[in-house]
């Protein structure tokens, strides 16, 4: 048996039944949650994630704010020790910067925690920083990624083709860990379909209504009303998911483009924002399936 799941089997014993217990991996210290509930790969959420989760606050950066050396919103990690971060669940951090909290995922459990930074000097330091204990394969980066919150030192902000990134080094100024930035808010909102797989259309009541933080989708589909879920992936840039459509169940004129529109929606992996008020969403092979164009209807 090696020293991973040596230190696994140890911190299992110590917090007890993984999924009711959520302790420290970075600095020792445990904490009980009854009342937890768990994230979509069945991991035990900490309570003060879902708090995090109902805070809307903007995910976007003003450019007063990078001046400031701002740390918060949606991050992926790009990167840990040089390796490309894997595991069973994509490891990403969100940073509260109000409340200077940050949860996330380490590629296997639900990590949270408290940082502090400070730009003049471009520090940064993670701690009280707890952990769920679901076992974890050897194959992922996520004991990598715990180990190189708890050395981060420094931060450094970069602007790459039009991506933000930023970078955390260790005392001796060596670069642990990449992330790159995510925002999805562009989405939010009420949209008209302006055509499907490039062919316009004119269907006045063809819209949905996109509710990023709520991961959810509703609208009309000039025939029918839906209702499904948005996710979104922290794997790439813009990378989302529409799923579970349920519609009412209305007979529909010959020639609707309902069945057309589903399809569409359904086979969406991109967004791609256009201006404020159009927004492109595109297939897996990154060909446009819908074009969207915001309006005030509800």
């Amino acid at each position: 048996m090696n020293l991973k799941k040596i230190t696994y089997l140890t911190f299992s014993l110590l917090c007890g039944a993984a999924v009711l217990t959520s302790c420290s991996v970075l600095n020792g210290t445990s904490s009980s949650s009854s009342s937890s509930k768990k994230d979509k790969s069945g991991a035990v959420m900490p309570i003060d994630r879902e708090q995090l989760m109902i805070d809307k606050s903007a995910k976007t950066y003003s450019p007063e704010e990078l001046s400031r050396g701002v740390v918060k919103g949606d991050w992926a990690i790009e990167t840990v020790y040089g390796k490309t971060a894997s595991g069973q669940n994509t490891p990403y951090l969100k940073f509260d910067d109000k409340e200077k909290r940050v949860y996330g995922n380490n590629g296997c459990n639900t990590i949270n925690g408290a940082y502090i930074n400070q730009p003049k000097d471009s520090t940064i330091a993670f701690s009280k920083m707890l952990s769920t204990m679901m076992y974890c394969d050897d194959e992922g980066t996520s004991l990598d990624v715990s180990r190189a919150l708890e050395e981060t030192r420094y931060y450094r902000w970069r602007l790459e083709d039009s991506q933000y990134f930023i970078y955390f080094f260790n005392s001796a100024h060596h670069e642990v860990m990449r992330l790159m930035h995510q925002n999805f808010d562009f989405l939010n909102g009420t949209w008209q379909v302006m055509a499907i797989d490039e062919e316009a259309i004119d269907v006045t009541d063809m819209k949905l209504v996109i509710d990023v933080d709520e991961g959810k989708v509703h609208g009309n589909t000039g025939c029918n009303i839906f209702n499904g879920k948005l996710e979104t992936d922290m794997d790439s840039p813009n990378s989302i998911s529409f799923s579970a459509i349920g519609m009412t169940r209305m007979a529909c004129p010959d020639g609707n483009l309902e069945t057309p529109f589903i399809v569409a929606l359904e086979n969406a992996s991109y967004a791609r924002p256009i201006s404020p008020e159009k927004v492109l969403l595109l297939d897996d092979q990154h060909r446009v399936v819908l074009e969207l164009q915001r309006t005030s209807d509800k």
